[in-house]
């Protein structure tokens, strides 16, 4: 794996608000910063940038007022830190005001920590090549205490007296865990763990803490027994690395977590791992800065895997557990169910990208240096995922982080989870799969699919929603949902070199779904041809590419899909008024057919691809002016026509890339 130096831009939106909102939704500290913002007399220096935002946490619980992130802007330098820092303290002085510089970044971000009054924010937003401030807030460690439970191997990983073998030990990899302490003379993790000279905790809560070392290291030790333990570890190889980013309250911050990172990313420039995963076990609000920086862990090789939170909660609402970049693990039990623990569990929706065990979990106590416990939480849920990651890079050391979680999803359990808990939105995003060891003879030639759900949109006619692949994800489809059937199609557009599925809402409807196909191959390339005009169809130009997906789109009515035709012209049919995409895909031995299903009696039916093809697109084919509509789920496209229509049908294309010859094929029938 090798680090550079290129900054990351943000690309996601914060849930942390903004003061560039009204002031009723604040409370009244808030609005009095409001205030010192928009009645200061000062001006921005000139040649400046407009203010800067001022951001805060989402859960009001969790925030720091007085300690505050000071980001630069993209392109600025350490010399461009330094100085911000001069011109603050100056600022601050001339009106009696003290400030204490607690951290300078200069990684993923520019920028310092700063601890000061929050009457010197009004200065701080107006200062040159700030881009924004975030007040510091908390982060937790993701466990509880909780029963005894064992972890499920569904792929051959036990043999028949029940000893624990995976396809490997993982000890090609090197895990980097963000906790708190390690007892790293207990007998499960002695000569696994190395305490790195990183220490970055608040003070504990309360004015009598009993620093007691064993709870101290209680959630650390756990986790690094999880991740490599003799007896109950995942990757029992691999070595971790702690960089303690929590106190002994399991408690952290915003900034101590962006300076562990740091931390981690200076010592890979220096000492470059070809596979290397960054477990981070614990939650906060949602946070620009911390997704920011794990996002530029994972672009520049390190696979990222974090815990989704207890709050039995959507996902998305916190970070790191929000960012798409990262691999985020919710907690099932041994019934492989959510986790449920008293009003709280484990969180879910469309930021999840799979489930683990993380209920009755046993490995290593800091009791002593030969206790074991069992604790339940996402937090070891995420650390068997950064197991299952590591076992799965020291088989192929050089397999990218959006492979990796490929191969999760590829050898996850499907469809054991009983969903009906959820509401009806949550149900639909949430990942039905439960992480599982690979086999011994995974191999990594594999034509690998995944469907990445947008938010709902909102109702008007003209709402929209969007979803978008990862990096090294090829976009092989793009579909819209709506539970009614209700939407005016979708379209594929490219935003800064990265594809977008675009659906759209129609008059009527109660909110739609953008749902992309993301895929990863060797050596897969994807082309999307538009169609001429409205009424003719969109099609491929390569003879070497394959039609393995198509949109429609519609500004005039509700929208019926285009059908896709495979022959001597690759082309997706519309109808009149209809406009189309074809997405056209090339890679060395890629091949695809269509799988078409009709029942004259049935209102929905469902078209799966044979066991070696992956779906890659789900069509329903209207029957007149009936509404119907398709979804993806695993290998299967689903199909669903309106009550009282006369049946249902559905077109699935289902690719692969063609085995060996010395391997044995299938054909889609």
């Amino acid at each position: 794996m090798h680090f550079t130096s290129a900054w990351v831009g943000w690309a996601l939106c914060c849930l942390c608000a903004s003061l560039a909102a009204s002031a009723q939704d604040y409370p009244e500290d808030d609005e009095m910063i409001l205030d010192l913002i928009r009645e200061d007399g000062t001006q921005p220096e000139t040649g400046a940038e407009p203010a800067a935002e001022f951001l805060k946490c989402n859960k009001a619980a969790w925030r720091m007022p007085g300690q505050y992130l000071v980001v630069l802007r993209q392109g600025t330098h350490d010399s461009h830190v330094q100085r911000t820092i001069r011109r603050l303290r100056a600022k601050a002085a001339r009106r009696g005001y003290l400030l204490e510089i607690l951290q300078t970044y200069s990684g993923a971000l520019h920028g310092f920590l700063v601890k000061m009054s929050s009457d010197v924010l009004h200065l701080a937003v107006k200062l040159p090549q700030v881009h924004y401030i975030e007040e510091d807030s908390s982060v937790f460690a993701q466990s509880a205490p909780w029963n005894l439970q064992r972890l499920l191997q569904p792929h051959g990983g036990t043999s028949e007296n029940g000893t624990y073998r995976p396809p490997n030990d993982g000890g090609m990899a090197e895990v980097y865990l963000m906790d708190g302490s390690v007892q790293s003379s207990h007998r499960e993790v002695e000569g696994r763990v190395l305490i790195t000279d990183f220490n970055n905790v608040p003070d504990e809560d309360g004015v009598r803490v009993h620093r007691q070392a064993s709870q101290c290291d209680s959630h650390g030790t756990h986790m690094a027994g999880v991740v490599s333990g003799s007896d109950s570890g995942v990757a029992r190889g691999a070595g971790v690395n702690l960089v303690r980013v929590l106190n002994c309250q399991g408690k952290g911050t915003v900034s101590g977590a962006l300076a562990g990172m740091e931390y981690i990313r200076a010592t890979l420039l220096v000492r470059p791992v070809d596979a290397v995963v960054v477990l981070l076990p614990f939650i906060g609000g949602s946070s620009r800065s911390l997704n920011a920086a794990c996002r530029d862990l994972v672009a520049n090789g390190a696979v990222v895997i974090a815990a989704a939170g207890n709050y039995r909660d959507d996902a998305c609402l916190y970070s790191p557990a929000s960012e798409p970049e990262v691999i985020t693990v919710g907690a099932v039990n041994s019934a492989d169910q959510l986790m449920s623990q008293g009003a709280g569990g484990t969180n879910f929706g469309r930021c999840v990208d799979l489930f683990a065990p993380g209920d009755d979990i046993v490995s290593a106590s800091s009791d002593c240096s030969t206790c074991f416990t069992s604790r339940s939480g996402t937090s070891q849920a995420a650390a068997h995922a950064a197991g299952v990651a590591a076992v799965i890079l020291s088989s192929n050391q050089n397999v990218s982080p959006v492979y990796v979680l490929h191969m999760l999803l590829h050898y996850s359990i499907s469809n054991t989870i009983d969903l009906l808990s959820l509401s009806d939105t949550h149900r639909l995003s949430t990942p039905n799969l439960v992480a599982a060891m690979p086999p011994a003879n995974s191999t990594n030639g594999e034509l690998l699919c995944r469907s990445v759900w947008s938010e709902r949109s909102g109702v008007t006619s003209t709402a929209k929603a969007m979803s978008r692949c990862r990096r090294g994800e090829e976009m092989m489809s793009c579909s819209s949902y709506t539970p009614d059937g209700v939407h005016a199609g979708e379209t594929m557009t490219v935003n800064s070199g990265q594809m977008e599925c675009v659906a759209y809402n129609a008059r009527g409807g109660k909110g739609v779904y953008a749902v992309a196909r993301c895929c990863v191959s060797g050596g897969l390339q994807c082309q999307v041809h538009a169609s001429p005009e409205p009424g003719r169809d969109a099609e491929c130009v390569s003879p070497q590419h394959h039609l393995t997906g198509c949109t429609s789109r519609s500004t005039a009515e509700i929208s019926s899909d285009s059908r896709p035709h495979h022959g001597e012209r690759k082309r997706c049919v519309v109808k009149d008024g209809m406009s189309s995409h074809a997405v056209c895909c090339h890679s060395p031995s890629l091949e695809c057919h269509l799988l078409e299903n009709t029942s004259a009696d049935k209102d929905q039916l469902e078209v799966s691809c044979p066991s070696g093809w992956t779906l890659t697109d789900c069509s329903a084919i209207s029957q007149g002016s009936v509404i119907s509509w398709s979804v993806a789920k695993g290998n299967s496209c689903h199909v669903r026509s309106a009550t009282g229509a006369d049946g249902a049908a559905g077109i699935a294309v289902c690719c692969r890339v063609r085995p060996p010859p010395d391997q044995p094929a299938t054909t889609p029938q």
